[in-house]
């Protein structure tokens, strides 16, 4: 099986043009394939049966390996395959009607309202910095902006007597996202003021500026959410992305239609959307599992103490 293994090798590297870190994986992958077919007493793989196939990835889950790892594996092993058949070295091809296993789809991490009260009330507003801050992090909140979309904000695109603001998300598409009196009313404050106090006798477009004159970063604004976040002793990890799926988590959490939160986070697919209703139903179904009193994982109900029958009665 090893000098099936090189002439493939050598054909992918030849032929397909992969990259050598590609290469690499390809041949890892299949050097473990190739162990196991052998510790299973498979020794001709243009025998292999679509049970053989099944048959291995159901041992490399049992190893641990996740879904997504298991899909990158088979890749690799298909690609095996069709080379011997393209080669005429084998008949049949196992993997020809296999599904890809798919990944699992990760719940979206997000703060819970408390913590965004604390993260929200962290900046010293006494000083313009601080005022800055906080109206940003209430804008942020307010509209689940990408961090990309807030530091890129102009002081032309937001209408704050109107109550909106217009986001360029990605490949350049604009969209109106409504704006809360919180953050209206922060924006507010330091447009009145603290702006032109960072900006001193320069100028700008942007909307939040920096000491310098200058917008603000991505990695800067980065900085400056964890700075808060330890202020109001948040200890999970915490990104502007964290922010953007507390706000829609929060919204679905209390009955927002599902397309409404996906024009306003800018999303080009439904389906990108629905996680929000899958967070809600994990929280749900976590609410259940502890107060239920027919759940195992809610606490034993007490039972009415019985009265002693009266003597005589």
């Amino acid at each position: 099986m090893e000098g099936l293994l090189d002439a493939f090798i050598a054909f992918i590297r030849a032929e397909r043009g992969l990259s050598g870190k590609t290469v690499d994986a390809y041949a890892a992958d299949l050097t473990v394939y190739f162990e196991d077919l052998r510790a299973r007493g498979i020794l001709d793989v243009a025998r292999m049966t679509k049970e053989d196939v099944v048959e291995h990835l159901r041992r490399l889950g049992q190893r641990g390996l996740s879904r997504r790892s298991q899909a990158r594996h088979l890749a690799a092993v298909r690609g095996f395959h069709r080379f011997l058949i393209a080669e005429k070295l084998a008949e049949k091809d196992p993997t020809e009607d296999m599904d890809t296993p798919r990944s699992e789809r990760k719940l979206p991490s997000f703060l819970t309202l408390e913590e965004v009260e604390q993260l929200l009330a962290a900046p010293d507003e006494r000083h313009p910095e601080g005022l800055r801050d906080k109206a940003m992090l209430e804008l942020l909140y307010a509209t689940g902006l990408r961090v990309s979309e807030l530091c890129g904000l102009g002081i032309n695109d937001v209408q704050l007597g109107a109550g909106y603001l217009v986001a360029k998300g990605k490949g350049s598409k604009e969209r109106v996202v409504p704006v809360g009196s919180k953050a209206v009313e922060k924006v507010q404050e330091y447009l009145e003021g603290t702006r032109q106090l960072l900006l001193k006798q320069s100028d700008s477009r942007a909307l939040f500026v920096t000491r310098r004159g200058g917008p603000f970063t991505r990695m800067g604004f980065w900085k400056l959410l964890k700075r808060y976040a330890l202020k109001a002793g948040i200890r999970k990890p915490l990104s502007p992305h964290k922010l953007r799926h507390s706000f829609a988590t929060h919204l679905v959490e209390r009955g927002a239609d599902l397309r409404a939160v996906q024009a306003m986070l800018g999303h080009a697919d439904l389906a990108t959307t629905q996680i929000y209703t899958h967070v809600n139903s994990a929280r749900l179904r976590a609410v259940y599992d502890q107060h239920h009193p027919r759940s195992d994982s809610a606490p034993p109900v007490p039972r009415p103490k019985r009265r002693r029958a009266e003597a005589g009665g």
